[in-house]
């Protein structure tokens, strides 16, 4: 499948609607207790608090944590977490991707880290400077990946991952080789039954089909998702070949002519309003149909 590439221009209607995730009714609701889960070769991950999954990696001289859950409370609980299994300090972020579950927690974050996102996220980040939730300004991405790098920080082996806009136009895959890990931001999110695409933050279905086949041709066990239980890779195969086949079916309806509402009904669809509060995120089904349309 051919890579999507396009320059984009991020703005304000963007930033507004990339940061609603994290709205204040939102955020009040209460989250499950905070855990942390081993996996190997000094590899954690949490679930529960406040925002999405969370990495935590300890290295020879200090900790790289993937993604800054959503509150600086819940930050702060996190980093609490980490200090009871190693005296290092945090030394590295890495973002997978510029939603506020992801990042606004950097606020409690120390100063002087280094945080690194791919370059479209560090762009989303920037452009919600005035929105209602904006990303921490003063704890910007200070590196940024293009497509793929190879690194070693404190120690360990990471390859960064950027396949094709696909949640977001600016998703960044956490690779460890040795271990055989795979943070994956919201790519994998089980509380999605196919996947959510920011379309409104140029993310895109054939891009994320693009993605997680990458992702399954990587030498990996472990898939750590942006929300939800941990992923094996034939879960996460099984996913890929349940959300093309899906994308599938809406492509050979929009041959034949049919709208939007024909298409929800003969899949058996039904809208479900939003959570009072939360965001009202289009349905993958109206994210296909609005690409393979040209709709907007």
């Amino acid at each position: 499948m051919r890579k999507i590439a396009e320059k984009l221009t991020f703005g304000l209607p963007i930033a507004l609607a990339a940061f609603a995730c994290c709205s204040p009714a939102n955020a009040q609701q209460q989250p499950p207790p905070l855990s942390v889960k081993p996996l190997n070769g000094g590899v954690y991950w949490t679930q529960g608090g406040a925002g999405g999954n969370t990495g935590i990696i300890v290295g020879k001289d200090g900790v790289i944590v993937v993604d800054a859950k959503t509150t600086p409370a819940s930050a702060k609980e996190m980093l609490a977490e980490i200090a009871k299994i190693t005296p290092k300090p945090v030394t590295t972020v890495i973002l997978t991707h510029s939603d506020g579950d992801h990042v606004n927690g950097l606020a409690a974050f120390p100063a002087g880290l280094t945080i690194i996102s791919q370059e479209n996220c560090k762009k989303e980040m920037e452009a919600s400077a005035n929105s209602r939730n904006p990303a921490p300004q003063d704890r910007l991405p200070t590196k940024t990946v293009a497509t793929k790098e190879n690194v070693t920080i404190n120690g360990v082996k990471l390859t960064l991952l950027h396949y094709a806009p696909a949640h977001t136009s600016g998703d960044l895959m956490v690779y460890l080789p040795e271990q055989k890990i795979v943070f994956t931001g919201d790519i994998i999110a089980t509380n999605q039954p196919y996947t959510l695409i920011h379309a409104e933050k140029h993310g895109s279905s054939e891009g994320w089909i693009q993605t997680v086949k990458g992702l399954t041709s990587l030498n990996a066990d472990s898939y750590v998702p942006g929300h939800g239980d941990l992923q094996t890779k034939a879960q996460v195969q099984e996913r890929l070949a349940r959300v093309q086949a899906r994308r599938d079916e809406i492509k050979k309806l929009v041959a034949q002519g049919k709208s939007l509402d024909q298409i929800k009904e003969a899949l058996g669809e039904k809208d479900t309003p939003a959570a009072p509060g939360a965001p009202q995120f289009p349905s993958y089904t109206t994210v296909v149909y609005n690409e393979l349309t040209k709709k907007s």
